[in-house]
């Protein structure tokens, strides 16, 4: 068992996989901060100072003993209080649409760098009866001197 576990390691494939789930994590972060930092800060700029992280509607009474803000999103969620997150899944939404146009871009250029089947066509061979009689006429050429 270890022996056909060490084998299925030892594939490229797997090598591969493992190094994409690295890649991709790493690459979530800094995605996540391009989105948190950067793009949702100039799209609440432009819509008049508007925080999407902090959007939440409250589901159901606030827990006893809670004595901070109302308005406090992450206070409220840490508290165990019922909240409908809807700015934060904004953000996520955002996070993926950038993900998912960067893998897109990706993609398309690893496309178009590829050759395609249509780009290198296969050498095209002649059926052998054609060949057959090329080789015919070519020796009656040659015994007749020409």
């Amino acid at each position: 068992m270890f022996k056909e576990f060490g084998e299925f390691i030892k594939r490229g494939n797997v090598l591969d996989l493992a190094v994409a789930v690295i890649i991709g994590a790493a690459f979530g972060k800094i995605v996540s901060s391009l989105t948190d930092d950067i793009i949702m800060p100039l799209i609440g700029k432009i819509f008049g100072g508007l925080d999407f992280s902090s959007y939440f509607m409250l589901l159901g009474p606030v827990p006893n003993g809670y004595t901070g803000s109302l308005a406090d999103y992450a206070a409220l969620k840490k508290a165990g209080a019922p909240l409908l997150g809807y700015g934060e899944f904004i953000t996520q939404a955002v996070n993926f649409t950038i993900v998912a146009f960067i893998v897109f871009l990706i993609i398309r250029a690893v496309n178009r760098a590829m050759p395609t089947q249509a780009e290198s066509p296969a050498p095209v061979t002649e059926p052998a009866d054609i060949t057959l009689l090329r080789e015919i006429r070519d020796a009656l050429n040659a015994g007749r001197g020409g």
